[in-house]
């Protein structure tokens, strides 16, 4: 089968982000946003879904972290865009329940060319180690969009914010491993009954 690689290269006048993404990879990652959280989050992300991702961003850190987490949302959805091509043979759908000692995470996704966003993280702290929590809504719409994928992603419990937070991007992972995941039966199928995605 056809390796479903991509890169992209997103240069702006805020950011500069070169990525590449392996869908079938082995969880390796060198990724380096100049955001040390975000950075966890997203290696996080490449290991529990088993892909491989490079990532450079350099942004407008010295304004605030708004343009570099919502640019690599965007970046990381136009990764899974294009390695994903037409999307045949693809499950589309998946979800996952992760714990995070007392915390529980849920995630559930369709790449079904519908792009939207529900996040509920229940972070009341402005920070998480060094990363702006209201970042992570502009993040995962930036990524919903550009990988025309349905997103819903909650910390249904939990104490620690840090595990809150961790608990939804292992979950989201997880799920993305099994959406983007294909199956042999219908490998040239694409998976809608309307013949188009």
């Amino acid at each position: 089968m056809k390796a479903r690689t991509a890169s992209v290269e997103r240069i702006t006048t805020e950011t500069q982000i070169r990525g590449k993404l392996t869908i079938d990879g082995r969880g390796k990652y060198d990724i380096r946003t100049g955001v040390r959280f975000f950075d966890h989050m997203l290696e996080l992300f490449t290991k529990h879904g088993g892909f491989d991702l490079t990532l450079r961003a350099t942004g407008d850190l010295d304004v605030d972290q708004h343009h570099t987490v919502e640019d690599v949302g965007i970046a990381m959805g136009q990764l899974f865009d294009r390695a994903l091509g037409d999307r045949r043979g693809i499950n589309r759908a998946g979800y996952f329940l992760m714990t995070m000692d007392e915390t529980l995470g849920v995630a559930a996704v369709d790449m079904g060319g519908r792009p939207y966003l529900v996040l509920e993280t229940k972070v009341r702290n402005r920070l998480v180690g060094d990363l702006q929590v209201e970042l992570l809504e502009d993040f995962f719409q930036g990524f919903a969009v550009a990988a025309r994928a349905n997103v819903h992603l909650k910390a249904l419990y939990g104490r620690s914010s840090h595990h809150k937070i961790e608990a939804i991007f292992k979950a989201w992972a997880r799920a993305m491993r099994v959406a983007c995941s294909r199956d042999r039966r219908l490998s040239k199928e694409l998976p809608s009954t309307k013949a188009l995605l």
